[in-house]
């Protein structure tokens, strides 16, 4: 049977971390590295693992990269701790574990978002397919400071069953993180040379509605 590490990166995620933990209580082994949290995210990890690392923010791909550096496993299931594992996907990485067919090196997973008391199932938002269940010596995260993602060495398999994501509490945190990673996101730009004309400015918009 493939032996499966979830691993978590967490700052002050005291509201989600136990619900995430407890949609991978199916793992062999969980790993989290936390960024100095001030609340109670590490007390709380410290419940469902003795593998609670902390470690200061050194950007997201590189924490993520050190996290999966520290698992016991090769196969490796990233969640972030906003994250849950539906029934579905459970049971479809315990049939794909205990299987001896040949498998591919990674597999990607529609992501179903709560936004605002319902489930969006449309636009940009879904399936909104991340590459999460992958074999480490094949695939390593890569990306800048946002919009990161796992980069793997060959063509990935897909799951059917739904990572559940509880993105927002509200309005005002989706404006509040709508800002802070556009922010990053423009710091990359800038640092690849990239500009936003004005004709890009009034079409963007209107070719992502």
């Amino acid at each position: 049977m493939k032996k499966i590490t979830a691993v978590l990166i967490t700052r002050n995620e005291e509201r989600n971390i136990r619900e995430a933990l407890e949609s991978v209580q199916w793992a062999d082994e969980i790993v989290v590295v936390d960024a100095m949290s001030e609340d109670r995210t590490v007390e709380i990890a410290r419940e469902y693992t003795d593998k609670v690392f902390r470690r200061p923010w050194p950007g997201y791909v590189e924490q993520k990269n050190h996290a999966v550096s520290l698992a016991d496993n090769d196969w490796i299931f990233s969640i972030d701790a906003d994250e849950r594992v539906s029934d579905l996907l459970k049971k479809e990485i315990e049939h794909w574990r205990r299987s001896d067919e040949p498998s591919a090196h990674g597999f990607f997973i529609p992501r179903k978002s709560y936004f605002l008391g319902r489930w969006i199932k449309h636009t940009s938002w879904y399936p909104d397919e991340k590459l999460r269940l992958y074999h480490r010596n094949h695939g390593r995260w890569e990306g800048g400071r946002v919009h990161e993602s796992v980069m793997l060495s060959e063509p990935a398999d897909r799951f059917k069953g739904e990572l559940l994501h509880y993105s927002y509490r509200n309005i005002s945190d989706y404006i509040m993180r709508l800002e802070k990673y556009s922010s990053l996101a423009a710091e990359d730009h800038f640092e690849r040379g990239k500009q936003a004309s004005f004709l890009t400015l009034i079409l963007n918009p209107f070719f992502n509605f």
